[in-house]
C-alpha cells in the first residue's frame, strides 16, 4: 500500500501529514518556529527556519508512521500565501528575512499606487485591491531596501518565490523553480483572467519577470525530491520509469514525486470537496478565511471580497470569492503569550461557557489592522464594554465569539456580491485548528442563521494539498472518487431567536465603528 504525503507549511508552524486511501491521517509531526517583529506592524520568518522545520516534520511523520520514502506515493504542498521570499539563484541563501502575509510595512507605498489612479486597473486584472498584504510590495521593498537586491535581480542572479516556490526549490536540490496559479493569484502580479505574469505591474513596481517562478497547474508531477533528503531508516532507491520523462538530471535514482501545490485556503476548500459553484468553506486558522467556489466565473467584489484563482486542473482554471480575517485563532495564542489569561488554546471552549455572555465586551482582534471586507490597514485592536464587573472569562468569550462576527462579515459581503445580492449560502463547511471548538461553530450558526457542517477530517488544508498530489499520480481517479471520502462529523444548526442574533450583531458592528473611528475611516460596518 502506498501514502500520500501533505506538506502544511503554516504561519507560525510546518507540518506533515500522511494520507491513506481513505483519506485518514496515519502519521504526523507538526513545529513551531520563530515569529520575528523588527517593528511595530512588521511581521518575519526565517526562510531557512521554515525549510528546517518543514523537512523535520516530514522525516519525522515517516518514522512515527513506521514508512519508509519508498512508501510515498507523491507529496502535496499547501502553505501560508503571499509571504515573500527571495534567495540567491546559486547559493540558495535568501537576501533578507521572509516578509509575511500579516506584514504592513508598506501599507504607506500601498497608499502612493492608490493616489496614482493604479487601484481600479490592477485589480480588474488581479482580483487584489492595493494592499500590503499581497506579495508584490513585499517584493517591491526588498528590491529597494536590501543593498544591490535590484541589480542582482535584473542579472538574473536572485529568484523569488511565495512558500510553496520555497520548498519545492530545496526539495529538489535547487532544480525546479515553480508555483500553482492559486499562490500566483495572492501575489498581485498574476493576471487572472490570461492566466500569466502582468509585465505592466511588474514594470510599475521594477520587478523583473525573470526572478518570478514558472507557474504550473495544481495537479501535476512539478519534480522529484533530491535523492537522500528524507533522512529515514530503511529507505531503498527509486528507479525512475523507463517510459517516463527525466525531469532532473541524476543517475536514475529518482526521489519522491511532487504532484500537487495551493494555497492554504485553496487547498482547504478542495479539501473540503467544495467542487460546485456556490459551495462554500471556512477555515479558522491564525486568520480567518472564507472562500466560495465560483466556478469559471470572475466573481467582482463590491464589497470588500478578492476574486481569485482556486485550482487549475488540467487547462480549466476554476475561481473563487474570497474574505480574508487577518487575526482569527491567533487571538487566542494572543491570550496566551500576550496577556497570559489562558494556559492553551484548547481550555477556552470551557471558560467561554463558564458565563452567560460577554456582558456587553466586545473584542476586534485587529491587531495587523483589517481586511476584508473593509481593508484599514491602520484600525488597531480594541477592547469595548469593560466594566468593573468584567473578568478574564469575558474576555475570552469575547475573542471567541469575534472570530463568528468576522466570518459573519465575509457572508454578508459574499451574498451581496453574487448574483445582485440574492444569492444566499445555505451551509458553511469549517476546517482549521478551532474547528473543534463545538461552542465556536455554535455560537457560528446562530449568528449566521445557516447551518456550519464540521467534516470528520478537520485537517483539509493539507488533506486538499494531498488529494490534488494524489490525482497527479493516479492514486484517486478523479473528483468522485475524492468525494466518496468525504464524511461529516457534526451539523450546527441554528438555535438562538432573531431579535438576540441582531442585538449581538448591532453591538460588533459599533465595536467596529470605535476600532476605526480614530484614523478617519467613516462607519462601513452597517
Amino acid at each position: 500500500m502506498k501514502y500520500i504525503m501533505a506538506l502544511d507549511q503554516g504561519t507560525t508552524s510546518s507540518r506533515c501529514i500522511i494520507y491513506d486511501r481513505k483519506g485518514n491521517a496515519i502519521g504526523k509531526a507538526q513545529r513551531e518556529f520563530e515569529q520575528i517583529f523588527p517593528e511595530a506592524g512588521w511581521v518575519e520568518h526565517d526562510p531557512i527556519g521554515i525549510w528546517g522545520s518543514q523537512l523535520e516534520t516530514a522525516c519525522q511523520a515517516l518514522y512515527k508512521a513506521g514508512l519508509t520514502v519508498d512508501d510515498i506515493a507523491a507529496i502535496g504542498i499547501t502553505n501560508q500565501r503571499e509571504t515573500t521570499i527571495v534567495w540567491d539563484k546559486t547559493t540558495g541563501r535568501p537576501v533578507y528575512n521572509a516578509i509575511v502575509w500579516q506584514c504592513r510595512r508598506t501599507a504607506d507605498y500601498c497608499d502612493g499606487l492608490k493616489k496614482k489612479g493604479f487601484e481600479d486597473q490592477w485589480k480588474a486584472r488581479t482580483g487584489l485591491p492595493i494592499d500590503p498584504y499581497f506579495s508584490a510590495t513585499k517584493l517591491w521593498w526588498i528590491l529597494e531596501h536590501v543593498e544591490g537586491a535590484r541589480d542582482r535581480a535584473k542579472n538574473g542572479e536572485l529568484l523569488f518565490g511565495t512558500v510553496d516556490t520555497w520548498l519545492i526549490w530545496n526539495l529538489t536540490g535547487g532544480k525546479v523553480h515553480v508555483t500553482d496559479p492559486s499562490n500566483a493569484s495572492r501575489t498581485m502580479m498574476y493576471n487572472i483572467h490570461d492566466l500569466c505574469w502582468d509585465k505592466d505591474i511588474l514594470d510599475t513596481l521594477g520587478i523583473p519577470e525573470c526572478m518570478l517562478p514558472q507557474v504550473r497547474d495544481s495537479s501535476c508531477i512539478f519534480g522529484y525530491t533530491a535523492p537522500g533528503i528524507f533522512v529515514v531508516p530503511g529507505g531503498t532507491r527509486r528507479e525512475r520509469p523507463a517510459t517516463e520523462e527525466p525531469m532532473t538530471e541524476d543517475d536514475g535514482e529518482i526521489g519522491i514525486p511532487i504532484g500537487g501545490i495551493a494555497g492554504d485556503q485553496q487547498a482547504a476548500l478542495f479539501g473540503q470537496t467544495c467542487f460546485d459553484s456556490g459551495m462554500a468553506k471556512n477555515t479558522f486558522g491564525t486568520g480567518g478565511f472564507l472562500l466560495i467556489n465560483t466556478g469559471d466565473n470572475i466573481v467582482r467584489s463590491s464589497h470588500g471580497l478578492l476574486s481569485t484563482i482556486a485550482w487549475k486542473v488540467g487547462e480549466k482554471a476554476t475561481y473563487a470569492l474570497e474574505g480574508s480575517v487577518f487575526i482569527s485563532g491567533a487571538t487566542l495564542q494572543w491570550l496566551r503569550d500576550g496577556l497570559g489569561i489562558i494556559k492553551d488554546a484548547s481550555e477556552s471552549a470551557s471558560i467561554c461557557e463558564s458565563v452567560e455572555d460577554t456582558a456587553g465586551v466586545y473584542l476586534v482582534p485587529a491587531f495587523a489592522g483589517l481586511g476584508a471586507p473593509y481593508w484599514d490597514p491602520y484600525a488597531r485592536g480594541i477592547i469595548t464594554g469593560i466594566t468593573r464587573g468584567t473578568d478574564r472569562a469575558h474576555i475570552v468569550r469575547a475573542a471567541v465569539e469575534a472570530m463568528a462576527y468576522q466570518t459573519c462579515d465575509l457572508i454578508k459581503a459574499a451574498e451581496m456580491d453574487m448574483n445582485g445580492g440574492g444569492a444566499t449560502i445555505s451551509e458553511l463547511r469549517v476546517d482549521g485548528g478551532a474547528a473543534g471548538d463545538n461552542f465556536l461553530l455554535q455560537f457560528q450558526a446562530d449568528m449566521l442563521g445557516k447551518d456550519v457542517c464540521r467534516p470528520s477530517c478537520i485537517e483539509t488544508t493539507s488533506l486538499g494539498a494531498a488529494y490534488l498530489a494524489g490525482l497527479a499520480v493516479g492514486y484517486w481517479k478523479d473528483l468522485d472518487d475524492v468525494v466518496s471520502d468525504w464524511q461529516v462529523d457534526r451539523l450546527f444548526e441554528p438555535e438562538m431567536e432573531l431579535p438576540l442574533r441582531k442585538k449581538k450583531l448591532d453591538g460588533w458592528y459599533e465595536a467596529l465603528d470605535r476600532c476605526m473611528d480614530p484614523h478617519g475611516q467613516e462607519s462601513t460596518t452597517k
